[in-house]
């Protein structure tokens, strides 16, 4: 029988669902979350109910965490091809963008916490083992993967003093903690927060999986045709990904009174609103789109190309003399540094980005560098590209970070093979 939870959690997911319900009569991304979810348990009991392989489920919150789990997917892949890999989401960012991704045999949306959902997704499923991506404590899919002792791990983990795992009245929180088999962290931190629960045992700091993913995106070396034209046409180029409108704001002074400079943004919404107000804020400008049908015939001769499509960004940063990541000036902090670091290119970003370790890190060895304001953007920016010798020096500082972080998914990997979780 299901424990009694606290009354908030009951009131957390019926106010969440309303709240997705009054949402999606103005929020594309609210109706997607809706819409995605109708008829969704009965649609996974027709895809599951012949599978006769072992079924490996892996749960991501959205794309962030899916590109972090993606290294391990595909090592279990690799290691166990008998296996039928279930992916999930809890986001239409993840979703949408992923799902054709070949790597899975079963994509869906995460049916919503309730006792009847996670009850009736674990038995539609059987998965025999779960894999739970950064972060996503869902209690009743982790009550009823621990009353089946289905083995369940939880990868690239961060946790924080602040978290309700760690306060007086996190008693529910911890029990969810509970429910996984082991905690792979990304730090010590992390760990020794664990560790001050008592759940030393069943946890290893392994680090961040999205090294791994980085860096193999790197030895992929995938170029993008269109790009490297607009590069070859100018001396300096710096590539802005994950953008949103505080970021423009501050870049715009930098590039009108740079106009030798050109500029590839990637902005984090796509929008039309929002790409029109780019377009409208930086005149010399095209869209990708556009370009991509042009450029074999025709030199760019402008001095913003504008990314108005999904999936390339980390491809981008490849062409930048510097790279700028997004969300720093903003009050959710900077995006993935690791993207663009993997490169050797020095990274540039906003002031908000103490609550993620691999930026701190970043600037700590050399290859980042943050800007408070306009004034220390701009300063940043000619810094180094006035000099040719420190421009050189980050970027190596900043690939050399990377390289440095890199084996997270093997020591995954080790521990499923050493405890035999997917051997018959």
């Amino acid at each position: 029988m299901v424990i009694v939870l606290p009354s908030m959690y009951r009131i957390f997911i019926f106010f969440y669902l309303l709240s997705m319900r009054l949402a999606a009569l103005w929020i594309p991304k609210a109706r997607l979350w809706l819409s995605g979810r109708k008829g969704l348990l009965a649609e996974i009991r027709e895809q599951l109910q012949e599978e006769r392989r072992p079924v490996v489920w892996f749960h991501c919150a959205s794309l962030g965490e899916f590109e972090q789990g993606r290294p391990l997917i595909q090592g279990v892949r690799q290691n166990h091809p008998g296996v039928c890999i279930l992916l999930t989401f809890f986001s239409p960012s993840g979703y949408e963008a992923c799902k054709q991704y070949e790597g899975a045999d079963h994509i869906f949306y995460l049916p919503m916490d309730t006792p009847r959902n996670a009850r009736q997704f674990i038995q539609y499923t059987s998965p025999v083992l779960a894999v739970f991506v950064k972060y996503e404590f869902w209690h009743y899919y982790l009550y009823y993967l621990k009353e089946r002792q289905i083995p369940t791990l939880l990868v690239s983990g961060v946790f924080r003093k602040d978290q309700p795992f760690f306060r007086w009245y996190g008693g529910f929180w911890r029990n969810m903690l509970g429910a996984f088999s082991h905690l792979f962290v990304q730090d010590s931190h992390s760990y020794a927060l664990l560790e001050s629960l008592g759940l030393q045992d069943r946890a290893t700091v392994s680090g961040d999986t999205r090294f791994d993913r980085v860096l193999e995106i790197l030895e992929q070396g995938l170029k993008i045709p269109a790009a490297a034209a607009f590069a070859a046409g100018c001396k300096e180029l710096i590539v802005a990904g994950s953008t949103w409108n505080e970021d423009e704001k501050e870049l715009a002074h930098f590039i009108r009174s740079h106009p030798a400079i050109r500029f590839i943004i990637a902005p984090h919404e796509l929008s039309r609103d929002h790409l029109n107000d780019i377009r409208s804020s930086f005149p010399s400008q095209m869209l990708y789109s556009e370009y991509v049908l042009i450029y074999h015939e025709k030199p760019a001769d402008f001095q913003c190309l504008i990314i108005d499509n999904i999936g390339l960004l980390s491809r981008l940063y490849q062409y930048g003399s510097v790279t700028y990541v997004g969300g720093g000036f903003g009050g959710d902090g900077v995006h993935n540094v690791l993207e663009a670091a993997v490169w050797s290119k020095p990274v540039v970003f906003g002031p908000e980005y103490s609550k993620y370790r691999e930026a701190s890190e970043l600037v700590e060895a050399g290859g980042g560098f943050s800007a408070s304001n306009t004034l220390d953007l701009e300063e940043c920016f000619n810094e180094l590209l006035g000099d040719q010798e420190a421009l050189d020096q980050a970027g190596r500082s900043a690939g050399s970070y990377i390289h440095s972080k890199a084996g997270a998914t093997q020591k995954v990997i080790r521990y499923i093979q050493e405890k035999r979780l997917l051997t018959n």
